[in-house]
């Protein structure tokens, strides 16, 4: 199912009729909306249609995939362990239209908030190939720099960042309006080498396409597709930019990208994601819980559910919820879990009659089930998120620690479960 498909299909869709400008008005608007899809029909600066808040929540998520959300860990594991090829087509959606010109400006590109450094693509799907370790999906947000040029933040040591520094200058091309196959596939940490659009496929089917300018397979149903060519030889300041944290990002130099063909689908709806809000937060975290789910149970602990919550930035705090068999298995979770995602700062983690997506039930535990002399786990300094403002400068330093929120299995007499109150029939009583 694509993401025309899938936005054609929602019943809880907002539209909005009149004219909105993509410079901080529309922004404002999805902000408002929370986690309410929403459709703009018209732009004051482009033809071209916008949605946002299309894949805010995990049940949004789960909704496009077919599953449950409790299934969704399961789901994505399954996905990244057992990636299938998708089916190659010869003519595609997504390049139906081919812009005569190279022209940014025409393609509304959101300016989010006050102070970022322009206008952002947020959604966009990055696919780029190395000679001899295959193609490779990833989020890289880019900002407008001219008609025809946009500077990309890539994140060091990631695979793309690999690749771009064997080759120097390599062609590239960045989709955008994807569905939640390839959005949750692009966004998961496999080992180089791996396609991710075999494990999109594997969540819901996806065709694709040869793209226009190099031999690389796209997304076939997207909705826009800008292809170029990036270069370490050009950088330019990227940012500032309102990141996961809600916190502005500091300037960076970074390398630029020409585009030089631009395709669409006829009616093309473009695909907007604010930044640091629900569902940016949503694809971020979500895929980094399957593999948390995996260190905790190689760490010899039963392991029901990882909630990378939003609280937490949905990317420096996790609650973890195991079945508790042995007294140490809180603090051994608390270590798988950090060996299951480097970039979270702290862990909690709960036994398996806490809600772990309640704020309140969460809470609770920590207040009742916690010691910190015996039940909090200290770790050495180490790298941690560049998302974090608190971190040290440069170096990404940062403190971590882990909250073992489970109770005692030897309770020695004291109470550890709520109580179970009595339930009445209001209707009965008042009227």
């Amino acid at each position: 199912m694509s993401f025309r498909s899938h936005l054609e299909g929602l019943k809880d869709l907002k539209t909005v009729k009149k004219p909105v400008s993509k410079k901080l008005e529309a922004s404002a608007v999805i902000n408002e909306l929370n986690d309410k899809p929403v459709l703009f029909e018209k732009i004051s600066e482009s033809e071209f249609k916008v949605a946002a808040n299309i894949f805010p929540t995990k049940q949004a998520i789960a909704d496009y995939l077919g599953c449950k959300v409790s299934e969704l860990i399961p789901t994505i594991t399954n996905a990244i362990e057992n990636p299938t090829e998708p089916e190659v087509v010869e003519q595609a959606e997504c390049q139906e239209v081919e812009m005569e010109e190279v022209d940014l400006d025409k393609i509304p590109i959101l300016f989010h908030c006050e102070n970022d450094g322009g206008n952002y693509i947020s959604s966009g799907v990055v696919v780029s190939k190395h000679p001899e370790q295959g193609q490779n999906l990833d989020f890289h947000r880019c900002m407008q720099i001219g008609k025809d040029k946009m500077v990309v933040r890539i994140v060091k040591k990631r695979n793309f960042d690999t690749f771009l520094n064997k080759q120097k200058e390599m062609p590239i091309a960045i989709c955008i309006g994807n569905g939640a196959n390839v959005l949750v596939a692009a966004a998961t940490s496999v080992e180089i080498g791996r396609n991710e659009l075999e494990i999109a496929n594997t969540l819901k089917p996806v065709k694709v396409v040869k793209a226009k300018t190099f031999d690389a397979l796209i997304p076939a149903e997207c909705e826009f597709v800008l292809e170029g060519t990036i270069s370490l030889e050009e950088l330019h300041d990227e940012g500032p930019f309102v990141d996961l944290t809600e916190t502005q990002d500091v300037v960076r130099q970074e390398p630029v990208f020409t585009v030089k063909k631009i395709t669409h689908r006829k009616d093309a709806i473009w695909q907007a994601l604010l930044p640091g809000k629900l569902e940016h937060k949503i694809l971020m975290g979500m895929p980094r819980e399957p593999t948390m789910f995996k260190k905790v149970n190689e760490a010899g602990v039963k392991c029901l559910d990882v909630n990378v919550n939003p609280g937490g930035c949905s990317w420096l705090h996790a609650r973890i919820k195991i079945d508790k068999k042995n007294e140490d298995d809180g603090k051994k979770a608390i270590t798988g879990g950090f060996a299951g995602h480097k970039s979270c700062k702290h862990i909690f983690v709960y036994d398996k009659d806490i809600d772990i997506y309640n704020d309140e039930e969460s809470e609770w535990a920590l207040a009742t089930r916690f010691q910190a002399d015996k039940d909090f786990v200290m770790k050495e300094k180490e790298k941690g998120s560049s998302l974090d403002p608190s971190a040290e400068p440069g170096t990404k330093m940062t403190s971590k620690c882990g909250f073992d929120c489970t109770a005692p299995l030897k309770t020695e007499g004291k109470s550890f479960g709520k109580a179970v109150f009595p339930k009445a029939d209001l209707k009965k009583y008042l009227e």
